[in-house]
């Protein structure tokens, strides 16, 4: 039976970089592993077929005589059925991917100390708190380095032995037909190291459960996530390796009367129709508590911004604050008395276009729109 041509086996055309390569044989050897379809002869035949290809097209030289004969170049036994190092390292983080490993048993057992996980612990803090800055104390619970055994896990006095399984590698090679696998030692479970007789303060872990207190500098200027970073402050390492680190995730709570916007501010203001109409002034407290008056000119309308400038959140390591914007909102009379009632109606007989000219110019544009149809609207209705 003769071969299929080792691009249509990958997928891919003649001209494929090595990444292409790379990425379609990785995608079709985990499609096919035999370990992923177990029994399945034909997906055992396919990644073989794959795997035969992916030799000689990863190589330069081969690559370059298959692309002058063909099949025909590798006739006298010098096609892709061996397995160099290189490939074999690549195959190996296949598998390590495909057994939820992701290369972090061999690291741990090589360097025997391995690294803390990196631990996020949320703070939530005042807008005030956003713009003065704080010094926050947190409680943070963690695992860290057992002081009993200095976190090798084994009880003090004593030392963990060498894997007889692993020789100390923490991973094991497996033959399987035509290639072989390399997975985490079953002994020792990536450790490299046997503890025989563990540490009764960690039971053996070489790490313990502990409360830590910990002081937060929250600097002026943050926003929601914003996220501080305390270097060796997360999960210790294990076999007294380095600790990961500890993220501080910040939320800012809504404030009651203040908007945020990056650095700006907004404040709704109410104000009364008659101090709308005939001005006036407004006094306002800015969030650092100072106090400022905002003038009203007269005829102010709804929704009218006022700008207070540095005024708002200060910029995070800057010397930069931004505005803070007093939006007025014109506030109809409720409740009226008789006497307001009867204010109110001789106020609208002497009022006109003059003193109500936005309401007159809608008015005008409507009876135009109107009378553009013939003012055959209200009949046709």
């Amino acid at each position: 039976m003769s071969k299929r041509d080792y691009y249509d086996v990958l997928g891919v055309e003649k001209n494929a970089d090595d990444a292409a390569l790379k990425s379609a044989f990785r995608k079709l050897a985990m499609q096919h592993h035999p370990d992923k379809n177990p029994g399945n002869k034909e997906a055992e035949a396919k990644f073989k077929e794959l795997n035969e290809a992916y030799q000689v097209l990863s190589d330069p030289n081969k690559r370059a005589a298959y692309n002058q004969y063909g099949h025909r170049a590798f006739e006298n036994g010098s096609g892709g059925s061996g397995q160099g190092p290189e490939f074999g390292d690549f195959m190996s983080d296949i598998f390590d991917q495909f057994f939820g490993q992701g290369g972090g048993g061999r690291q741990r057992a090589q360097g025997g100390r391995e690294r803390g996980a990196d631990m996020r612990f949320n703070l939530e803090i005042t807008l005030e708190e956003a713009f003065q800055g704080k010094a926050a104390s947190i409680r943070v619970p963690t695992a860290v380095t057992c002081d009993a055994c200095t976190g090798t896990g084994a009880k003090p006095g004593t030392k963990p032995k060498q894997c007889s399984t692993c020789g100390g590698y923490g991973r094991v090679r497996a033959s399987q037909g035509f290639f072989s696998i390399e997975r985490t030692c079953p002994t020792c479970n990536g450790r490299g190291e046997i503890i025989e007789d563990p540490c009764k303060a960690c039971n053996g872990a070489g790490r313990v459960m502990r409360d830590r207190t910990l002081s937060v500098n929250v600097p002026a200027g943050v926003e929601d996530g914003t996220r501080i970073r305390l270097a060796g402050e997360g999960e210790g390492g294990a076999k007294g390796g380095p600790a990961g680190d500890l993220y501080i995730f910040l939320s800012v709570k809504p404030h009651q009367i203040f908007q945020r916007d990056g650095s700006d501010l907004f404040c709704r203001v109410p104000i009364s129709m008659t101090k709308a109409a005939l001005g006036g002034e407004v006094e306002v407290v800015t969030l650092d508590g100072a106090k400022a008056v905002v003038k009203i000119p007269e005829g102010t309308q709804s929704a009218k911004q006022f700008r207070l400038r540095r005024k708002g959140m200060p910029v995070l390591r800057s010397s930069d604050v931004g505005d803070l914007y007093i939006q007025v909102q014109v506030e109809t009379p409720q409740n009226l008395t008789r006497r307001q009632r009867e204010l109110l109606a001789e106020f609208e007989k002497e009022s006109s276009g003059e003193t109500h000219p936005e309401t007159a110019g809608f008015f005008d544009r409507m009876k135009g729109f109107f009378d553009g149809f013939g003012g055959t609207g209200a009949k046709n209705g």
